[in-house]
Formats: C-alpha cells, sequence, structure tokens
C-alpha cells in the first residue's frame, strides 16, 4: 500500500473540482463555527449533516464530513482562548496558556499562533498519511487491553505531573474523575452503577456535560463572585502578527507536537482530547521557562494546537484501513460511509483509489483554507471581548445550557450541568486543577475495561506490565512522568544549596 503517485495527482485534480472546493469551504466554516460553541463539537455536527449527504456523491460527502471534523479543530480554541470555555475535549488545553494571553491583551496573537499550529500539525498529518497508513495502522492494530491500559495509565499520570507543587490535590481531582466514570452499566456484567435508579444515568456522565459544566457554567460563576472586582473586558486586544520571539519560542513545539498528535490519533479511541494534553505537558516538562506555563506561554498554545488537528487526520487512518473509527466523530463518519455504500479497509486503497486519495488533498486544501478564515477573522471573535460582563455570562449561561440539552436532549443533564458547575467553582476558588478530573473522566471507562481484560488474559498485573516491549516502554514512562517533578525540585534545591 505505498504511494502511488499518478493516483494522488488524480486525487487533487477531483478535489480542486469546484463542488468538492464549495464543500471543503461551508465544512470547514461549519466546523468552525460548531467548534466554538460549548457542547456542539464535531460529532453532533456530522451527525445532524448525515441526511444532506444521502443525494451526494459519497466522494464529496466525504470530503464534507472531514471539513467539518478538522474545522472543529481550529474552531474548538477559539471559545477557550477569548472566554476560557472549550469547544469540546480536545480545545482544553488551549485554555491553560490562551485564556491568560487574553487576559494581557495577547487573545489576537494567540487565535493566530492557534490558526498556524493547526496549520502546520495538519499538515504534518497529511504527510504521515501518505507515507505512514499501512505500517501505521498494522502498528495501531497490535495494541491490545494490555497497551491501552498502559497508555491511558501514562496520560493520567502525565496530566497530573502538571500539578507541580499541588500534585494531591491533583491525584484528588484525577480520581473523583475516575470514579464518576464509573456511574452507568457495567459493560461486562451488566450490572448497573452509582446511578441510584435514575434511568438517564445508566448510559453514563456525558464527559461534554462536565466540561461545559465546569469549564463555562464554573468560570461565569467565579466571576460574578468577584464582579465588583472584575476589570472591564481588555480592548486593547492586540496585534494579530506573531513576533520573531513568539516564533522562536513556537516552532520546535509545533514540529514536535504535530507528529505526536498524528500517531496518537491513528490510535482508536485515543483522539484529539488524549493528543492536546500529552503535548502540552510534554511541552512543559521540557520547557527553559516551565514556570510560564498556565500565566500566557505562546508554546502553551502551539503545542496542543498542533496535536489535537494532527490528531483528527490520523483518526482518518484506521478508518479508512481497518473499518475501525479512531475517534468519536470517525465512528459517526463510519456510519455515514457506510450508507453511502463505502467500505472501509484495506481494500478500499484497490477499489476506491480515487476516493481516499480525493480526501487526502482535500485536507490539505481545507487545512490552507481554514488557517486564512481563521486569522481572517481574528478581529471579528476578538469583539467578544468588548461585551459588558452582565451581558456576556448571561449569554455564555445560555449557550452552556443550549449546547447540553442538544447533547441529548434529556433534563437531567441541566441538573448535572449545574452540578458540575458548582464543583467547577468550589474546585477554582479551593485551587484544585480541573484537567485531571476531566481527562479521567474520559478515559476512565476505556481504561477500566482494558484492565479487566488485561487481567483475565495475564493472569496479575506483573504480567500485563510485561506483557509487551510497548507495555514496558509505556509503564517507564508513567513513573518516569510521576518522579519528573520530585527530581526537578530536588535538583533545584540541590543547585540553590551550591549557589
Amino acid at each position: 500500500m505505498g504511494i502511488d503517485f499518478q493516483n494522488v495527482i488524480e486525487g487533487l485534480m477531483v478535489a480542486i473540482q469546484p463542488a468538492n472546493l464549495l464543500w471543503v469551504m461551508i465544512g470547514g466554516f461549519l466546523g468552525t463555527v460548531v467548534g466554538m460553541l460549548p457542547g456542539l463539537g464535531p460529532a453532533t455536527a456530522v451527525a445532524v449533516l448525515i441526511p444532506i449527504t444521502f443525494g451526494m456523491d459519497s466522494t464529496s460527502a466525504l470530503i464534507l464530513m472531514a471539513a467539518i471534523y478538522y474545522g472543529a479543530m481550529y474552531g474548538g480554541s477559539r471559545s477557550s482562548i477569548l472566554l476560557n470555555t472549550p469547544g469540546d475535549g480536545s480545545a482544553i488545553a488551549a485554555a491553560f496558556d490562551g485564556y491568560p494571553m487574553t487576559k494581557k491583551g495577547q487573545a489576537g496573537q494567540a487565535l493566530t499562533m492557534s490558526a498556524i499550529a493547526s496549520l502546520i500539525g495538519g499538515l504534518f498529518a497529511i504527510a504521515g498519511f501518505l507515507l505512514l497508513a499501512k505500517p501505521l495502522a498494522s502498528f495501531a492494530l497490535e495494541f491490545g487491553p494490555a497497551e491501552y491500559f498502559l497508555l491511558f495509565l501514562f496520560t493520567l499520570s502525565a496530566i497530573v505531573s502538571l500539578s507541580i507543587g499541588n500534585m494531591v490535590k491533583g491525584f484528588i481531582s484525577m480520581s473523583i474523575g475516575l470514579m464518576l466514570s464509573t456511574v452507568g452499566i457495567d459493560l461486562q456484567t451488566s450490572v448497573y452503577r452509582f446511578t441510584f435508579d435514575i434511568p438517564q444515568l445508566s448510559e453514563g456522565i456525558d464527559f461534554l456535560v462536565v466540561i461545559i459544566g465546569v469549564y463555562a457554567v464554573a468560570e461565569v460563576l467565579y466571576n460574578y463572585l468577584h464582579l465588583d472586582r472584575l476589570k472591564p473586558a481588555n480592548n486593547k486586544v492586540g496585534k494579530k502578527g506573531i513576533s520573531k520571539e513568539q516564533w522562536k519560542r513556537s516552532k520546535w513545539p509545533i514540529i514536535r507536537n504535530g507528529p505526536i498528535g498524528f500517531l496518537i490519533g491513528v490510535l482508536p479511541g485515543a483522539g484529539g482530547s488524549i493528543a492536546s494534553m500529552l503535548s502540552y505537558t510534554t511541552e512543559r516538562q521540557i520547557s527553559k521557562h516551565p514556570e510560564e506555563f498556565g500565566k500566557g506561554a505562546i508554546e502553551g498554545v502551539a503545542a496542543p494546537e498542533s496535536s489535537n488537528n494532527a490528531a483528527s487526520v490520523g483518526a482518518f487512518i484506521p478508518l479508512l484501513t481497518m473499518g475501525v473509527p479512531g475517534s468519536g466523530t470517525t465512528a459517526v463518519i463510519l456510519g455515514a460511509v457506510i450508507m453511502l455504500g463505502l467500505r472501509p479497509g484495506p481494500l478500499l486503497f484497490e477499489n476506491n483509489p480515487d476516493t481516499v486519495w480525493t480526501l487526502v488533498n482535500s485536507m490539505f486544501i481545507g487545512n490552507l483554507f481554514l488557517v486564512l478564515l481563521n486569522i481572517l477573522l481574528v478581529g471579528l471573535l476578538v469583539r467578544i471581548l468588548n461585551t459588558p460582563p452582565k451581558i456576556l455570562y448571561p449569554l455564555i449561561l445560555v449557550l452552556a445550557f443550549i449546547g447540553t440539552y442538544t447533547l441529548s436532549y434529556s433534563i437531567i443533564d441541566f441538573y448535572i450541568l449545574v452540578i458540575f458547575g458548582l464543583i467547577g467553582l468550589a474546585m477554582k476558588l479551593l485551587d484544585f486543577p480541573i484537567a485531571p478530573l476531566i481527562l479521567a473522566l474520559i478515559v476512565g471507562s476505556d481504561m477500566e475495561q482494558n484492565f479487566r481484560k488485561s487481567l483475565v488474559a495475564h493472569d496479575n498485573i506483573l504480567n500485563v506490565i510485561t506483557a509487551s516491549s510497548v507495555t514496558i516502554t509505556l509503564a517507564v514512562m508513567t513513573v518516569l512522568s510521576i518522579a519528573y517533578p520530585f527530581i526537578v525540585s530536588w535538583f533545584k534545591k540541590r543547585k540553590a544549596k551550591a549557589a
């Protein structure tokens, strides 16, 4: 399944046809807008638009759905940076430094860097798709329950290590997230767990509702408590252009994390949330200025944005080569693709090479279009900052409740939203990190199921850890991730004594 350059060129010719270019632009724009709205992620947008694709050519339909997907990766960071309200799970990391940059009057630069990093990450992933589709799909296919369990464990340990100087609170936050992930029907025994006889909880707690609660609602409540001390919105947004120093600090994080996001995107079920969190953690740990992270470090925006957009492209590899969705959105796309008459799998590259390579070329065109769109829209988007707080905060609450209701049209989600808004407020007031809770909730269920399956297959935890070279590597990385803050602290103290 090597590169057939003739097919690639023919795919480019099809991709630049006016109709397909139009679908790329429509999908990219819709994805950007939907990505900005709390709760309305790319999966929802694709699902809503599936009926529209029934009368379309299968290739054009796939182009439209893909453009919505990676367009949402661009858009998700808009509300994270401007309002500290992530559009979806993969945009959480952009809020860590993007929102502090907004507070410092650098919203324009943060949005521009986000768009540029997303473009470069997407281009890395497209190149990876062209070169590595078959070997990477084969590698992902070798991941069993033990490998997935240790991958999730490493991810959680990495995000907890962000809480330097506050690791106990980080572990508590993570533990709460893991406990919340057990709510619902146990997939292996069909036993109802912690549902309190509420039917709507049988499928668990939707992590998007929790995200909206602990970020959007909690942020509004926190600001209302400090409304008398709240400074007026920072009308001086600053220039859009990136300075030489900012580019110097950001270029290597972008280059490093594009491939990382792509590789994580290839793993079925991993997705942009894990990719962006891992990238942010990695950059903070290796940075020469880790103390600036969380306070408006430009590389804290660049790294996760490069990674999550690359992950969205990488997720198409298992979808197209094995028929295995690499994320929630590609699961929706898989259903639509099958209804359109395509059969994802290794034979797709032989039977429908025009579809595959047209899609890849459309991704290249779409990423170029989206970076221009998002940079041009910076001036429009930052006007949100000029909205008076007494108007802006109720508007955020309305969007939060609308976004929550559209997830499953369940009133119970409103109660969950309010509860987690109050929990998020308490965590902000008590200085508990929120990211470990969110990530633990996202991966907790899969982590538990893979842990139990791996124990059945390997008898004990030691055998699980030594099941393969991948599990051993991940176990060592987990230990190093937890030990890293302590090692750094020890070296600093030793250096201070020597000085």
